[in-house]
Formats: structure tokens, sequence, C-alpha cells
């Protein structure tokens, strides 16, 4: 099929590299345009748009879709079908219109749950038992489209939000090729009005953990915000990320270190083991790492 692939950061690039290896003929390469970044804050490329160039796929990144002429630039393209993931604009009706098949989105959880822009985050964050990846047919509503294809699979019980990540990438990646293989025999499934859940944005205001909550709500937060933005606490004066945790079987005053090994922390009701750390300015480290360099004696208070 002639596709135009529309995408911006990692998550997206397996997604355009399965299109490009299943032989469909991918015409036009949508991106946000490059944003200043590292110490020198120059331009950098997105993911999907460094990808795309090694390709020798054409790029565009234009910073609105809204106006007749990006519109009709868009139409001129022809396509069969555009495939959208991790965009990043609003898509308006006259593009949703324009390719012959419309445009499929695909979008990291089992809708109607976690419609939105963080479904990746909530979920493990509101301690789903399952997750997925939809392909779903674009229509106007925040990803309230018809369902053409789903799959599940299960959120491991230490998993964080970067490992689903890699993890639904790839799956996603699969199943838009077999959508696109079947599409002539694929029915359409409108979304339940039961069941719609949204996940908002995450705010870096959620990530400062509260150690008087459960410890199964703090191992959620820690892993549910891992790698980005990164749950986080203040120790000797500064920010102190935790990248990945597990329960413990253990209690004490919330906030309190009651171990080293493993390095355990109280919480309003049992604790979590610290499994992964990063001090502000340095990489991240496994707790054993970080306790060579970083003193933590029990009964310090985090």
């Amino acid at each position: 099929m002639r596709v135009v692939f529309m995408g911006t950061p990692d998550f997206s690039v397996p997604v355009l590299e399965a299109l490009v290896e299943a032989g469909h003929e991918v015409c036009a390469v949508y991106c946000q345009p490059p944003r200043p970044a590292g110490r020198g804050k120059k331009d950098r490329p997105s993911p999907v748009q460094a990808q795309a160039e090694a390709l020798g796929l054409a790029v565009r990144h234009p910073v609105s879709l809204k106006s007749p002429q990006a519109q009709a630039e868009f139409a001129a393209l022809g396509a069969d079908i555009a495939v959208v993931v991790a965009y990043g604009l609003i898509l308006p009706q006259a593009v949703l219109d324009a390719p012959r098949h419309g445009c499929l989105n695909i979008h990291a959880s089992l809708l109607p749950r976690w419609r939105g822009a963080a479904p990746i985050h909530r979920a493990i964050m509101a301690g789903d038992a399952e997750t997925g990846i939809c392909i779903m047919q674009m229509e106007a509503g925040l990803d309230t489209g018809p369902v053409l294809l789903r799959e599940a699979t299960r959120i491991g019980a230490e998993e964080t939000t970067g490992q689903l990540h890699n993890r639904l990438s790839a799956m996603g990646a699969a199943l838009i090729v077999q959508a696109l293989a079947k599409l002539p025999t694929l029915t359409p499934e409108v979304q339940p009005e039961d069941g719609v859940t949204y996940a908002t944005k995450i705010d870096k205001g959620e990530a400062r953990v509260d150690w008087t909550r459960p410890a199964v709500e703090v191992d959620r937060l820690i892993r549910g915000l891992s790698p980005f933005p990164g749950a986080w606490v203040d120790h000797a004066g500064g920010r102190l990320k935790l990248l990945a945790a597990r329960l413990a079987d253990a209690s004490g005053v919330p906030g309190q270190v009651l171990s080293n090994d493993p390095l355990t922390i109280a919480c309003g009701t049992g604790a979590v083991e610290l499994i992964r750390l990063q001090k502000a300015g340095k990489g991240a480290q496994d707790a054993a790492t970080f306790l060579r360099g970083t003193a933590l004696p029990i009964g310090t208070q985090l």
C-alpha cells in the first residue's frame, strides 16, 4: 500500500521500520520539527526523522496541519492509508479523510481504557493486570474511533514504563503489518461507552513519593514513572530518583530505611525494595553500587 507515516518519538520507530520491511511504499513521513536539545541547545531531529532519513524517505515536519496549504499538500500524496503513532499533532477532518482508507492509529492500551496521552504510565500506576495495543480507525474524537485489531499482554509485577514501552512498541509494529494485510476483511468494533478512562499527561507534581501511602501504591508510582519523569525523594539536600522497585515483606516508620541488603524503605503499610536509583547529575545505578558511594544507614529518613 501507499502509506503516509506519522510519528515522532522512539516508540514510533519500530513501526516505521516494520512498514518498510513489509514492502509498503512509505511516500512521506510526518513528524514533529527538530527541537533544541543537549548542552548547546542545537536543534535535534526526532527519532522518527533520523530513522526516516537513514532509510531515504521524504520527511515533513509542519508545525500545524490546520492550513489549507498543509492539507492540500497532504492530500496530494495520494496515499492509500496513513499510519499514525505518537505523532503529536491533532489531525483535522480534511487530513483524516484524505487517504483512500483513512487514518489508522496505533494506541498503547486496550481501548476504551486509557484514551489519551500517557496510557503506559497510567496502566502501571493504576495497577492494571494487563494492557495491550489497539489498531484504531481514527475519527475527530480523542481515541474514540472503532478498533480493527487488538492484542493484550500481561504487565509484569516488576515491569517499568520503559520496559513496557519497548514491548508495546514491538507489538504495535507487528500488529499494524497484520492490519494492513487483512484490511479488507477486518470488521471495525465500536468502542463501548462503559469502561472509558483517560490517561492524562503526567504532571511532574505527581512524581514526589509520599511514603505514607501503601507500599503497593508507592511501588506502582516508582515503576510507572520510570524512566521519565522519575519518582523522586529528597535526600541530603538533593533530589534522588527512584527508577525500579519491588514490594518487600517488612514494615516500619514511613520513609525510613529498614535495610541495606536489600535496600528497603518503609511505607504507610508494608515496604518497598529499591532496585535502581539516580542522584541528580549522575547516571542510574543499581542499589548495591549506589550504596557503595552513598551511605543510607538504617533509620535514615527519606
